[in-house]
């Protein structure tokens, strides 16, 4: 029973009970009243904060849930922004979602809403990828978009991404705006019911043009030509890269796409795996099974709102092996910068990005080509910043991230999961058209060439209101007294993204950061041997990361495992040292 509740619980569960809520909302607060205290607490305790990134929450009822009612006042406020900043404007947005439980009534009410407000709406007639909302906002010309997905998440969740005018999600100033308009929103403030007329409906006309646009990003359709039948194995994750990723792998020419059937089964409870997180190797396990029995070269994967990829490639031994997220970031790049140089489309004017805690192999390939390497605060919206400001000056080729994100082109301005994982079916036909080998043997080269790049992440969990001051007390302790060395080579460098300074640990010289204009709670050390630690909270869940990156000279393929131990030896030695 509730005696023993907060008080403050209990009067916002009451007002529910008391006001304009569906009487199914209304009986569901009651058995949670007489049945779960415990649930009720968790439910009511705070309200579901809109953040920089939009909304992510469990689905439930009450206020710290994702419901219609946290939906409809999230895109109230983000309604009366959009009429601040464009007044006298016909406002545009455009409306997507993934498969997740609920994510088709969360956008239809966000739709009603929009339309209620004298927007014109663009809502897609069934789910589709974030990168094609992204896209229609660009297309149609919409001042904003809203992308209902929880991403990644437990199946649990559902989420609401809120994305400007130039496709990508809000950044500064607009994101802290818009979250302060959301929080005077009151329920009976949330225009519904009107308008419906305003609502038009988005289909496989639409489909064609994006699927047009990453046509356009084709490198090698001689090499495809050559090679259509070869066996790609590939799994939506009972997600929204269900219908797209074949159609736009098709368009290039590819005619053998092997589909985990038991995975095209739109489901937002994800049957066939514990979390729908392409980078983790048991997700992929059934495409990697597929992949076994076919004799596929690879097998791939998008997540539920299909912007990340997964891909595992095969060995020279026969074995699978699920690549991290820099690695699938370097073979992109390094196909399109060898394609582009080839193609003689290197003029100096052109550009790639990765955010700071990605891979420094970029860094090393695009000098090798003589391309800008932009680094950027970690998400894909600053990606989409520099993109923005490079607009007419120079020509992006592509960027992305660690945690499985590749954007190639910039008709979409965030995470590209479609476009990803057809680039790189075409560079696995390319590989094989001009040099014999496969994909992974492509990857050993490129470390031959460049430098044996290798990377890790440790998370560090401390759950609760004492975990969250612990972790701020890490960071401050880090600031004050940060390692001298790291196993035995010393720090020479020190980054501080909260001060935007550089720190030349020999000279004491301090510096800006060069080309970061915004803050952050990140810290990075690089010491004289190359190796790079950034230390960095995360921004949605109660832990504290920390991204290795550590290098060799690789002298030969045949000496790939032997430097490939020596480099994950080293990340373990470092995490030991920092006691992590």
């Amino acid at each position: 029973m509730v005696n023993d509740l907060d008080k403050q619980v209990v009067a916002k569960a009451q007002a529910w009970l008391d006001g304009n809520y569906d009487e199914a909302t209304k009986q569901e607060v009651r058995l949670l009243m007489q049945n779960n205290p415990n649930e009720l607490v968790e439910s009511f305790y705070k309200d579901l904060e809109f953040g920089t990134g939009g909304l992510r929450g469990i689905m439930g009822v009450g206020t710290n849930r994702m419901n219609i009612y946290t939906v409809g006042a999230a895109t109230q406020g983000l309604a009366n922004y959009l009429k601040q900043n464009f007044a006298g404007e016909q406002i545009k947005v455009a409306i997507s979602h993934d498969s997740r439980n609920n994510s088709r009534m969360f956008a239809e009410r966000v739709a009603d809403i929009f339309a209620s407000n004298g927007f014109t709406v663009y809502l897609f007639d069934a789910l589709r990828p974030t990168p094609e909302l992204s896209f229609a906002i660009r297309e149609l010309g919409c001042q904003s978009g809203v992308m209902v997905t929880a991403s990644h998440n437990p199946k649990e969740y559902n989420g609401y991404k809120a994305y400007w005018n130039d496709g990508s999600q809000v950044t500064s100033p607009h994101d802290v705006n818009i979250i302060d308009e959301v929080q005077k929103v009151t329920m009976e403030q949330v225009l519904t019911g009107k308008n419906p007329e305003n609502i038009h409906i988005l289909g496989e006309e639409f489909d064609k043009k994006y699927l047009a646009a990453i046509k356009e990003l084709s490198l090698s359709p001689e090499s495809v030509a050559k090679y259509n039948d070869m066996k790609i194995v590939y799994t939506p994750l009972h997600g929204a890269g269900v219908k797209l990723v074949p159609m736009s792998l098709r368009n290039y020419g590819f005619n053998n796409i092997i589909c985990v059937d038991e995975q095209m089964v739109l489901d937002g409870n994800f049957p066939t795996v514990a979390s729908p997180n392409p980078e983790e190797r048991k997700t992929m396990a059934m495409a990697i099974e597929r992949a076994e029995k076919e004799g596929a070269d690879f097998a791939m994967a998008t997540d539920p709102d299909a912007d990340r990829l997964g891909v595992a490639l095969r060995t020279a031994k026969g074995d699978y092996v699920l690549l991290n997220g820099n690695q699938t970031l370097v073979l992109l790049m390094c196909y399109q910068l060898t394609r582009w140089a080839e193609l003689g489309k290197i003029t100096g004017k052109e550009f790639v990005v990765k955010t700071i805690v990605t891979s420094m192999m970029p860094d090393a390939v695009a000098e090798h080509f003589g391309v800008k390497c932009y680094n950027c605060l970690t998400g894909f919206k600053y990606i989409a910043k520099i993109i923005r400001e490079q607009e007419g000056k120079t020509k992006y080729i592509g960027g992305g991230e660690e945690s499985f994100g590749y954007l190639p082109g910039d008709f979409v301005r965030d995470k590209d999961g479609v476009a990803a994982i057809t680039l790189v079916a075409e560079a696995a036909a390319w590989a094989r058209d001009t040099m014999g080998i496969t994909l992974y043997e492509w990857l050993q080269q490129l470390y031959v060439k460049y430098g044996f790049f290798r990377e890790g992440l440790v998370n560090v969990v401390r759950k609760g209101k004492d975990g969250a001051a612990e972790i701020q007390q890490m960071m401050v302790d880090y600031r004050a007294n940060p390692p001298k060395s790291l196993l035995g080579s010393p720090v020479v460098k020190i980054l501080d993204y909260k001060t935007l300074e550089e720190l030349n640990v020999a000279t004491g010289e301090r510096k800006p950061i060069e080309g970061i204009d915004e803050k952050s709670n990140v810290l990075q050390w690089l010491t004289e041997d190359g190796t790079k630690v950034s230390v960095r909270p995360s921004g949605t869940e109660p832990k504290i990361k920390f991204y290795f990156g550590v290098k060799a000279r690789l002298e030969s393929v045949d000496k790939f495992d032997e430097v490939l131990a020596a480099l994950d030896k080293k990340i373990e030695d470092i995490t030991a040292e920092l006691n992590l």
